[in-house]
């Protein structure tokens, strides 16, 4: 089938409530299990962790030429060597092997009481059992978000399980490591990102090893949509790179002073391309050069604004919202110890109730960033962008008919699902307990179908984020071990690294080798199609990533167009004149008088077929209007209107219609003024 055409309270400092944001042998020896069947390795390090799974992964494509498998929309493997490199504890996998990587942080011993992050998001006095392998007494567990939950072979145990597509967010942000003691390298974001990139390329050729040689292994970064395809359809895991930072490219800001520019942003977006990276968040928790954030909570929201203020000069502004899209709520509760970090005379504003929306939209330079993302056929991640800023990407992506959107991880305001469905986007829910993803996936569940697609998660493990607690052993419908897998060719039995066996029923999801029994727990609880959809989404998301890729800009056979209008605003400095809206400057534009019934006319040249029109209004803009087309420009008819003008960039779509004229008929006025457009782009697709 292919897709449619759109196609434990205490007192704590502002360390503290900053950093809760984020929220084998030397070499391989011969493994018992090596054999033919491909998938199993042909030297596997000594010891290592158990796999839980027997069968063949499933291959190929299902009787519509569909790929199939589960999509992880957020991940971040290697936070590790993020926040300075002290903040998450062990490694996805090391040359030393297992006991080397999956070992605590050095200041962890003998008891956890320097386990700073420890205890600040898990409570308590932080005290913990520092051992990992080969006890895990204490850690990785659901609500300890300070370890490594990414080891390689828990992600070949998710793999085994079902999973065929896997994006490796590299993330940092720096403040959070410029206020955490504990580090052993720069706080710059971009020396982070290099360094990630390069480790994931190192974990692939570690695990290539395994199999014989390069190329040989399950896990294989993919830089273009075909090539991924042809991975899941050897039964392969496709990684996709991704970036989630504060301050891409430096882009931060102070006193609202942008400490980037254009040419920042395009050495910044090569250099990631190169990279491998083809999808990215522009800004996320605090409002950088580029774009405002959306929202945190409670006293959490209010320690990000403290931190927001000491790192950028200005705390966060609001400003009522226009549309049913709000931002979460603003932060409001106190948070003292943060608040005692601020220069004397200095307080946290307070918000009105209804002024909950960030007055930060896109910028100029953030429009330039997504505007340079889709020359380069990259994908963007909206969630973490305020409600303003998501509205001008969705507008800007819509008037380019361009399908690169992404909501990875629920950060994005629910109005705007059908909005990045219709576009051709993806969506995935973060991973919530069954009840509570069930529940999601089922109001969202007619809108999956409208548009033929399918759903993906975001586990955010080594995210800082939290994950699903145990329901419990005496749940009615509990996991039962041994299961099959969803395609129903592996059986998965029960995950055990060293002497630690975990059970999704009374562990909860402690690491990534438990994706494959929270989507069992899923379907005990939500039912199989919830896991059909799932299961649905790796072709999805190939479908929004090639759409992207095969995208090309459209004509806009309105440039430099002879035009003409029922008036023009006169100023002795300034033209108004009609070409003004079809010169492609956007710094020009057509102005008319200030009454309601006027019209702006263009002359194509010739007869074209005509689908799409796209209005760039100024502040003066047209509540009511309509777009019309004539072939002889005497016989008009109407082709698309509206009534619900809100000014901004509008895209208006309709069945072709052959035209050598356009008119943008104004009937009622948005603001006192006239109408005026800054451009206005006709086009035949």
């Amino acid at each position: 089938m292919t897709r449619q055409p759109h196609h434990r309270r205490r007192p704590i400092t502002v360390l503290s409530l900053l950093l809760l944001v984020m929220a084998v042998t030397l070499g391989p020896t011969p493994s018992s299990a090596a054999g033919t069947d491909w998938w199993n390795p042909v030297a596997r390090p000594a010891p290592d962790s158990q796999i839980g799974v027997t069968g063949e992964p499933f291959k190929g494509t299902n009787s519509q030429g569909e790929v199939r498998g589960f999509v992880d929309a957020h991940n971040h493997i290697m936070a590790n060597e993020a926040f300075g490199g002290r903040l998450i504890c062990g490694k996805p996998f090391s040359e030393a092997g297992v006991a080397d990587a999956l070992k605590d942080c050095p200041e962890h011993y003998p008891d956890g009481s320097l386990a700073i992050f420890d205890f600040i998001t898990n409570g308590g006095d932080g005290k913990h059992d520092p051992d990992g392998w080969p006890t895990f007494k204490d850690w990785p567990a659901y609500d300890s978000l300070t370890h490594q939950q990414n080891y390689y072979a828990w992600v070949e145990r998710a793999w085994r399980g079902g999973q065929r597509v896997l994006v490796n967010d590299l993330v940092t942000n720096g403040v959070i490591c410029s206020v955490y003691p504990f580090k052993d390298r720069s706080c710059d974001e971009m020396t982070s990102i290099r360094l990630q990139a390069k480790l994931t390329y190192d974990m692939q050729a570690y695990i290539d090893k395994m199999y014989g040689g390069t190329g040989k292994g399950w896990f294989r970064i993919v830089t273009d949509s075909e090539q991924a395809r042809s991975v899941i359809e050897q039964g392969k895991l496709a990684v996709i790179l991704g970036v989630e930072t504060s301050e891409p490219f430096g882009c931060k800001q102070i006193l609202d002073i942008a400490q980037c520019d254009k040419e920042d942003i395009d050495a910044g977006l090569d250099e990631l391309y190169d990279l491998g990276v083809r999808s990215m968040f522009l800004c996320h928790k605090f409002d950088n050069a580029l774009c405002g954030v959306r929202y945190d909570e409670g006293g959490l929201g209010t320690a990000i604004n403290v931190g927001q203020f000491l790192s950028t000069g200005t705390f966060w502004q609001t400003e009522k919202c226009t549309g049913p899209q709000h931002d979460n709520p603003i932060g409001g509760a106190a948070a003292p110890s943060a608040e005692e970090e601020l220069p004397a005379g200095v307080e946290v504003p307070s918000y009105d109730d209804d002024a909950q929306c960030n007055k930060r939209g896109l910028t100029e330079l953030g429009e330039y960033a997504v505007r340079g993302m889709m020359q380069r056929k990259m994908m963007l991640e909206i969630d973490h962008m305020s409600v303003k800023a998501t509205g001008r990407v969705l507008d800007i992506f819509e008037s380019e008919s361009y399908p690169g959107v992404l909501s990875s991880h629920s950060w994005m305001d629910l109005n705007w699902t059908e909005r990045v469905y219709g576009l051709g986007g993806f969506i995935a829910q973060y991973m919530h307990g069954s009840e509570g993803f069930s529940a999601e996936a089922d109001r969202t569940k007619a809108l999956r179908e409208k548009y033929d697609v399918g759903y993906g998660y975001g586990t955010d493990m080594n995210g800082v984020g939290g994950w699903p607690a145990p329901r419990g052993a005496d749940a009615s419908n509990p996991v039962t071990y041994p299961f099959r897998s969803t395609d129903g060719g592996s059986v998965i039995d029960k995950q055990t690294t060293g002497s630690r066996t975990w059970d999704l029923n009374t562990d909860g999801a402690s690491h990534y080798g438990l994706v494959p029994d929270w989507i069992e727990d899923i379907r005990k609880v939500g039912g199989q199609d919830v896991v059909d959809d799932l299961f649905r989404g790796a072709e999805s998301y190939l479908d929004t990533w090639g759409a992207s890729e095969g995208h090309k800009a459209g004509v806009n056979l309105a440039k430099g167009a002879s035009a003409s209008a029922s008036s023009s605003e006169s100023n002795p400095f300034t033209s108004y004149a009609p070409g003004r809206a079809v010169d492609g400057n956007a710094d020009t534009r057509w102005a008319s008088d200030w009454s309601d019934d006027q019209w702006l006319r263009i002359d194509l040249g010739s007869t074209s077929t005509v689908k799409r029109v796209t209005l760039e209004w100024e502040r003066a803009y047209g509540k009511s209007y309509r777009v019309e087309v004539s072939t002889d420009g005497t016989t008009w008819q109407s082709a698309w209107s509206t009534t619900a003008g809100d000014g901004g960039l509008d895209t208006a779509r309709f069945n072709g219609v052959p035209a050598r004229y356009v008119r943008i008929h104004g009937l009622d006025r948005g603001t006192d003024w006239g109408y005026s457009l800054y451009e206005v782009g006709v086009y035949s697709s």
